[in-house]
Protein backbone atom coordinates (compact mmCIF):
# COMPACT_ATOMS: atom_id res chain seq x y z
CA UNK A 1 0.00 0.00 0.00
CA UNK A 2 2.70 2.51 0.90
CA UNK A 3 4.41 2.05 -2.48
CA UNK A 4 1.55 4.09 -3.99
CA UNK A 5 2.17 6.98 -1.63
CA UNK A 6 4.75 9.52 -2.75
CA UNK A 7 7.94 9.71 -0.71
CA UNK A 8 8.62 13.18 0.62
CA UNK A 9 12.10 14.35 1.42
CA UNK A 10 10.95 16.48 4.39
CA UNK A 11 7.82 14.80 5.74
CA UNK A 12 7.84 16.62 9.10
CA UNK A 13 8.04 20.03 7.46
CA UNK A 14 5.27 18.97 5.09
CA UNK A 15 3.14 17.92 8.06
CA UNK A 16 3.85 21.25 9.77
CA UNK A 17 2.75 23.09 6.61
CA UNK A 18 -0.41 20.99 6.43
CA UNK A 19 -1.25 21.88 10.05
CA UNK A 20 -0.93 25.59 9.15
CA UNK A 21 -3.23 25.05 6.20
CA UNK A 22 -5.80 23.16 8.29
CA UNK A 23 -5.67 25.89 10.95
CA UNK A 24 -6.38 28.52 8.35
CA UNK A 25 -9.28 26.55 6.91
CA UNK A 26 -10.79 25.78 10.32
CA UNK A 27 -10.57 29.24 11.82
CA UNK A 28 -10.95 31.63 8.90
CA UNK A 29 -14.28 33.38 9.23
CA UNK A 30 -15.39 31.51 12.35
CA UNK A 31 -17.40 33.25 15.04
CA UNK A 32 -15.66 32.48 18.32
CA UNK A 33 -17.89 34.70 20.51
CA UNK A 34 -19.16 31.91 22.85
CA UNK A 35 -15.59 30.77 23.39
CA UNK A 36 -14.51 34.36 24.05
CA UNK A 37 -17.25 34.77 26.66
CA UNK A 38 -16.12 31.60 28.40
CA UNK A 39 -12.51 32.85 28.54
CA UNK A 40 -13.57 36.28 29.83
CA UNK A 41 -15.70 34.66 32.53
CA UNK A 42 -12.61 32.88 33.89
CA UNK A 43 -10.91 36.19 34.78
CA UNK A 44 -7.14 36.39 34.55
CA UNK A 45 -7.01 32.62 34.11
CA UNK A 46 -8.65 33.42 30.76
CA UNK A 47 -5.62 35.57 29.85
CA UNK A 48 -3.37 32.62 30.67
CA UNK A 49 -5.48 30.26 28.53
CA UNK A 50 -5.56 32.80 25.69
CA UNK A 51 -1.76 33.07 26.02
CA UNK A 52 -1.44 29.31 25.66
CA UNK A 53 -3.61 29.54 22.55
CA UNK A 54 -1.84 32.62 21.15
CA UNK A 55 1.21 30.62 20.09
CA UNK A 56 -0.49 27.87 18.10
CA UNK A 57 -1.49 28.36 14.50
CA UNK A 58 -4.80 26.62 15.07
CA UNK A 59 -5.82 28.94 17.87
CA UNK A 60 -3.94 32.23 17.30
CA UNK A 61 -6.91 34.02 15.71
CA UNK A 62 -9.42 33.14 18.45
CA UNK A 63 -6.82 34.00 21.10
CA UNK A 64 -6.28 37.40 19.48
CA UNK A 65 -10.02 38.07 19.61
CA UNK A 66 -10.10 36.92 23.25
CA UNK A 67 -7.35 39.43 24.09
CA UNK A 68 -9.29 42.16 22.28
CA UNK A 69 -12.31 41.35 24.46
CA UNK A 70 -10.22 41.02 27.64
CA UNK A 71 -8.94 44.54 27.11
CA UNK A 72 -12.37 45.86 28.12
CA UNK A 73 -12.54 43.78 31.31
CA UNK A 74 -9.05 43.46 32.79
CA UNK A 75 -5.94 45.43 33.61
CA UNK A 76 -4.15 45.19 30.26
CA UNK A 77 -0.65 45.15 31.77
CA UNK A 78 -1.41 42.29 34.13
CA UNK A 79 -3.31 40.42 31.39
CA UNK A 80 -0.28 40.85 29.06
CA UNK A 81 2.14 39.51 31.69
CA UNK A 82 -0.09 36.51 32.41
CA UNK A 83 -0.83 35.87 28.72
CA UNK A 84 2.88 36.14 27.92
CA UNK A 85 3.59 33.41 30.46
CA UNK A 86 0.99 31.15 28.81
CA UNK A 87 2.59 31.80 25.42
CA UNK A 88 6.03 31.05 26.84
CA UNK A 89 4.87 27.61 28.00
CA UNK A 90 3.46 26.84 24.54
CA UNK A 91 6.57 28.14 22.78
CA UNK A 92 8.85 26.04 24.99
CA UNK A 93 6.88 22.93 24.06
CA UNK A 94 7.20 23.81 20.37
CA UNK A 95 10.90 24.70 20.77
CA UNK A 96 11.77 21.41 22.46
CA UNK A 97 9.70 19.42 19.96
CA UNK A 98 11.35 21.12 16.96
CA UNK A 99 14.85 20.83 18.43
CA UNK A 100 14.45 17.11 19.08
CA UNK A 101 12.02 15.84 16.44
CA UNK A 102 13.14 17.99 13.51
CA UNK A 103 16.88 17.82 14.16
CA UNK A 104 17.45 15.27 11.40
CA UNK A 105 15.52 17.27 8.80
CA UNK A 106 17.06 20.59 9.84
CA UNK A 107 20.51 19.03 9.41
CA UNK A 108 19.53 17.54 6.03
CA UNK A 109 17.92 20.83 4.92
CA UNK A 110 21.07 22.76 5.86
CA UNK A 111 23.00 20.66 3.33
CA UNK A 112 20.65 21.40 0.42
CA UNK A 113 22.29 23.29 -2.44
CA UNK A 114 19.95 26.30 -2.18
CA UNK A 115 20.49 26.64 1.58
CA UNK A 116 24.27 26.22 1.25
CA UNK A 117 24.37 28.86 -1.51
CA UNK A 118 22.25 31.28 0.54
CA UNK A 119 24.40 30.63 3.59
CA UNK A 120 27.64 31.20 1.67
CA UNK A 121 26.46 34.31 -0.18
CA UNK A 122 24.79 36.13 2.71
CA UNK A 123 26.95 38.53 4.72
CA UNK A 124 27.75 37.19 8.19
CA UNK A 125 26.06 40.13 9.95
CA UNK A 126 22.90 39.43 7.94
CA UNK A 127 22.95 35.74 8.91
CA UNK A 128 23.64 36.52 12.56
CA UNK A 129 20.75 38.99 13.02
CA UNK A 130 18.19 38.45 10.24
CA UNK A 131 16.91 35.05 11.36
CA UNK A 132 16.42 36.01 15.04
CA UNK A 133 14.81 39.35 14.07
CA UNK A 134 12.42 37.69 11.63
CA UNK A 135 11.62 34.98 14.19
CA UNK A 136 11.10 37.64 16.87
CA UNK A 137 8.66 39.53 14.68
CA UNK A 138 6.69 36.35 14.02
CA UNK A 139 6.62 35.41 17.73
CA UNK A 140 5.49 38.89 18.83
CA UNK A 141 2.75 39.02 16.21
CA UNK A 142 -0.51 37.05 16.11
CA UNK A 143 1.06 34.96 13.35
CA UNK A 144 1.51 31.31 14.35
CA UNK A 145 4.60 31.03 16.56
CA UNK A 146 5.48 27.64 15.11
CA UNK A 147 7.34 29.29 12.22
CA UNK A 148 9.26 31.77 14.40
CA UNK A 149 10.09 29.09 16.96
CA UNK A 150 11.23 26.76 14.18
CA UNK A 151 13.56 29.47 12.86
CA UNK A 152 15.05 29.99 16.33
CA UNK A 153 15.25 26.26 17.08
CA UNK A 154 17.35 25.82 13.93
CA UNK A 155 19.93 28.29 15.31
CA UNK A 156 22.13 26.10 17.51
CA UNK A 157 23.68 29.07 19.33
CA UNK A 158 20.34 29.98 20.95
CA UNK A 159 20.01 28.21 24.29
CA UNK A 160 16.70 27.27 25.86
CA UNK A 161 17.24 29.99 28.49
CA UNK A 162 17.84 32.74 25.91
CA UNK A 163 14.91 31.47 23.87
CA UNK A 164 12.68 31.57 26.97
CA UNK A 165 13.59 35.18 27.73
CA UNK A 166 13.07 36.21 24.10
CA UNK A 167 9.77 34.34 23.86
CA UNK A 168 8.34 35.82 27.06
CA UNK A 169 9.30 39.40 26.21
CA UNK A 170 8.16 39.18 22.58
CA UNK A 171 4.85 37.48 23.34
CA UNK A 172 4.12 39.84 26.23
CA UNK A 173 4.81 42.89 24.04
CA UNK A 174 2.69 41.42 21.21
CA UNK A 175 -0.19 40.63 23.57
CA UNK A 176 0.06 44.08 25.17
CA UNK A 177 -0.18 45.68 21.72
CA UNK A 178 -3.33 43.66 21.01
CA UNK A 179 -4.79 44.63 24.39
CA UNK A 180 -4.03 48.31 23.74
CA UNK A 181 -5.79 48.04 20.38
CA UNK A 182 -8.70 46.41 22.24
CA UNK A 183 -8.99 49.44 24.52
CA UNK A 184 -9.00 51.78 21.52
CA UNK A 185 -11.69 49.96 19.52
CA UNK A 186 -14.07 49.39 22.47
Amino acid sequence: MHKFLPKFRYPKFLLLFITFLIAYLLFSGRDSLPFDQFIVSTGYFGAFIAGLMFSYGFTAAPATSVFLILAEHQNIYLAALIGGFGSLITDLIIFKFIRVSFADEIKRLSKEKLVVNLNNSAPSIFKKYFLPVLAGFIIASPLPDELGVTLLASVKSISTRIFSIMSYILNTVGILAILIIGTIIE
